[in-house]
Parts: structure tokens; sequence; C-alpha cells
């Protein structure tokens, strides 16, 4: 009896040992599980993070890309300007020039009319009348 007593004493110890072991080994997977989930929730977030990235890369690339070509634009651009600028600037020095040289041309002419005005005048009173 006492061998059975030991017997059941021995099998109840195991039990609860046997049970604790079971505890502990669901509360492990428990824990892997969530370990797990997070982990995997977290390579989420670096794969999400990481193709914004990418995105944004080649986003700015482009915009770079853009950027310099607006800015040879606007250097032909104000080349092509000042080029403009240039030829307007010679025009009028031109133009100025030619006026002086009209304004000369139109003193002269004046000059032979009253000139030529006198020589009429001039002939008719010397002139014998017929």
């Amino acid at each position: 009896m006492e061998e059975n007593i030991i017997k059941n004493r021995i099998i109840i110890a195991l039990g609860i040992v046997i049970l604790m072991l079971l505890i502990s080994n669901v509360s492990s997977c428990g824990s892997a599980y969530r370990s797990k989930a997070a982990r995997d929730k977290e390579m989420a977030t670096r794969m999400d993070l990481e193709e914004k990235m990418s995105s944004f890369t080649q986003q700015k690339s482009a915009a770079d890309e853009k950027l310099t070509q607006l800015n040879k634009t606007l250097e032909d651009e104000k080349a092509a300007h000042q080029a403009t600028r240039n030829a307007l600037t010679q025009e009028k020095l031109v133009n100025q020039s030619l006026k002086e040289e009209l304004e000369k041309i139109i003193k002269l002419k004046e000059a032979l009319e009253e000139d030529l005005k006198e020589a009429l005048v001039a002939s008719k009173t010397t002139r014998p009348k017929q």
C-alpha cells in the first residue's frame, strides 16, 4: 500500500510537472506567435518605407533633371534676350543717325528751296519785260 501511495504521489507530481510544462509550452508558442507577428509587421513597414524612399529618390532625380533642363532653358533665354537687347540698341543708334541725316537733308532742301526762290525772284527782276 505504501508503494501505491508513493506511486500515486509520483504520478501526481509527474502530472503536475507535465501540466506545468504544457502550460509553459503553450505560453512559449503564444509568445513566439506574437514575436513573429511583430517581426512580420516590422518587415512590412520597412518594405513600405523602402518603397516610398525609392519612389521619392526617383521623383527627386526626375525633378533635378527637370530643374537642370529649366536652368539651361533659362540661360538660353537670357542669352537670346541679351542678343535682342543689343540688336535693339544698334537699331536705336541707326535710327538716331538716320534721323540726324534726315534733319540735315531737310535743312539743305529748305536752304536750296530758299536759294531757288531767291534765284527765281532775281531772275524775274533782272529779266527784261518783253
